[in-house]
């Protein structure tokens, strides 16, 4: 299933739209938990009802493990979002699969990690979506903290902020994600889901999210 990065981004992008779990509302904003105002919704969490889409997006992240991360000893996917992801990718790769929880459980074991932990083993982790990256890098630490050798990070979708790119640098985890908020606001255009009025605006909110009006 090997093709063009480009080739890829648009593909994904066109599932996300197509199965609604990316929603464009430039002119009636959403507001996020954070207090910004968005012109996008993002739930990839609805690919999983669509059967021939989830199985594309479970070949290019499991083609992205394999490409850029050939040593992965196992999957974790970061609760909640990336268990279902990370489940499937560790299918594909026949690769033993864990996730992390964002705190530990408050009962029973009182886990934080749910999986055999193997100190040393070296795991990539798998996101849908990827903010400004805190959620998803709390969950490296977490990783790291009970020994475990984090290689990098795969997600479906990134909104592509600067402020995820450096976090992600300053952590020194490499991040590969499928499609970006770029190119899915082109092919939003392409299959008349946007206007070409609405581009300036959209492209605005990416640069600063939180000023965005």
């Amino acid at each position: 299933m090997s093709t063009s990065k480009e080739h890829t981004a648009k593909e994904i992008a066109k599932i996300l739209l197509n199965c609604e779990a990316v929603k464009l509302r430039p002119n009636q904003p959403f507001k996020w938990s954070s207090g910004w105002n968005s012109p996008i919704y993002c739930d990839n969490r609805l690919t999983l009802s669509y059967p021939q889409e989830r199985s594309i997006i479970k070949k290019y992240l499991a083609e992205a493990v394999k490409t850029n991360f050939r040593e992965a000893g196992a999957i974790a996917g970061v609760a909640t979002a990336g268990i279902p992801q990370g489940a499937l990718i560790a299918d594909e790769l026949s690769l033993p699969f864990l996730y992390v929880r964002p705190k530990p459980k408050e009962h029973g074991m009182a886990n934080l990690i749910e999986g055999k932990i193997t100190r040393g083993q070296k795991v990539v982790v798998v996101e849908d979506l990827i903010s400004t990256g805190g959620s998803s890098l709390k969950a490296v630490e977490s990783l790291k903290e009970n020994g475990f050798d984090v290689i990098g990070m795969v997600a479906i979708f990134s909104y592509g902020f600067e402020l995820a790119e450096n976090n992600f640098k300053n952590a020194g985890v490499e991040l590969i994600c499928l499609s970006e908020y770029t190119t899915l606001v082109h092919e939003a255009l392409s299959l008349n889901l946007i206007k070409a009025d609405q581009l300036a605006s959209l492209n605005d909110w990416r640069k600063s999210p939180e000023n965005w009006k």
